[in-house]
């Protein structure tokens, strides 16, 4: 059970960011995903650590003023490690879009690290690395 709700939390994490087919992205769902005092850490291509609102307020901005369109990123790969009430996954992803008008792909790697609550699991922590 404690996988599929896993499973499914990281899916609608993913799904946060995607605004294609002219749909609105959601990012401020991260909030309802995220503990409250959760760290978001960026390593590459320059390291950045965030606390949740400091993450979503330029992306909401980025998915929602025009200059970044089409855009959807998806889990490609992943190992999920569940003892008790933690869990980590160490995922790859991939992404796709259009920035300031140029189509683009790429992907990296994403490390979510995750807790049970009294409302279920939510994400603790999260760090990604964008391949170059």
């Amino acid at each position: 059970m404690s996988k599929n709700e896993i499973d499914a939390l990281t899916a609608e994490f993913f799904g946060a960011f995607d605004n294609a087919g002219g749909k609105a992205a959601d990012v401020g769902r991260i909030r309802r995903l995220m503990i409250p005092g959760g760290v978001i850490v960026m390593t590459g291509p320059q390291y950045t650590v965030y606390t949740v609102d400091e993450f979503i307020e330029p992306r909401r901005r980025l998915l929602s003023e025009g200059r970044l369109t089409e855009f959807s990123e998806w889990e490609t790969s992943e190992r999920t490690e569940i003892e008790g009430d933690i869990a980590s996954r160490f995922g790859e992803y991939r992404k796709s879009g259009t920035l300031d008008g140029e189509p683009f792909e790429g992907g990296g790697t994403k490390t979510i690290q995750f807790v049970r609550t009294p409302d279920g699991w939510r994400i603790a922590a999260f760090s990604w690395y964008d391949k170059p």
